[in-house]
């Protein structure tokens, strides 16, 4: 998947799969309960590995029609990231409608994020990207059925898919160039 998304964004390159895979984590040495605590195969290959920014390709393989595909930003837990992005969408906002217009972009995904009820503070109500604006996270999703899976070239049509994905991630991420994650 690595290499077949850096054919059409070369950031997600020069990383190591370990950096990208989200591991199940759960001590079962003293349980009886054996089960994972997250049974399902989890990555994010993106610029910085698993960090949330900048945006990359979110991956999640789970059987019983529970996979799916993802990008954007989902963590509204960082205000200034969020403020970055309602600013570059009132001030680009034709370019943000041309991109979740986009026939191959809207046949497979739609956006979704938690909002706000009201526009926030320092942004006009009436802006033609008001619903946008009141979003707290941008992030979008394609369900995978499980016949996805199981085919030989999954990993092709799925980068295909991402492909879609590539102008709204560079539009988020153009919003978060000098960003940088708190450290821990």
């Amino acid at each position: 998947m690595i290499l077949a998304i850096g054919e059409f964004d070369g950031a997600v390159l020069g990383r190591a799969p370990k950096e990208l895979l989200f591991s199940p984590v759960r001590d079962l040495r003293f349980s009886a309960d054996k089960t994972p605590y997250n049974p399902s195969f989890r990555a994010h290959i993106g610029p910085a590995g698993k960090l949330p920014i900048p945006v990359g390709y979110f991956l999640t393989l789970r059987p019983g029609g529970r996979s799916f595909l993802a990008g954007g930003l989902f963590a509204f837990m960082f205000q200034d990231a969020t403020a970055r992005i309602r600013e570059r969408i009132a001030a680009n906002g034709e370019e943000w409608e041309a991109i979740l217009r986009d026939e191959a972009f809207s046949s497979h995904f739609c956006l979704k994020g938690e909002q706000l009820k009201r526009v926030p503070r320092g942004f006009d109500a009436n802006h033609p990207q008001a619903e946008a604006l009141k979003r707290k996270s941008w992030y979008v999703e394609t369900r995978l059925p499980d016949e996805f899976l199981l085919g030989r070239d999954r990993a092709p049509r799925a980068a295909e898919i991402f492909r879609a994905m590539k102008p709204f991630n560079a539009f988020l991420n153009a919003a978060l160039a000098d960003f940088e994650m708190q450290k821990r």
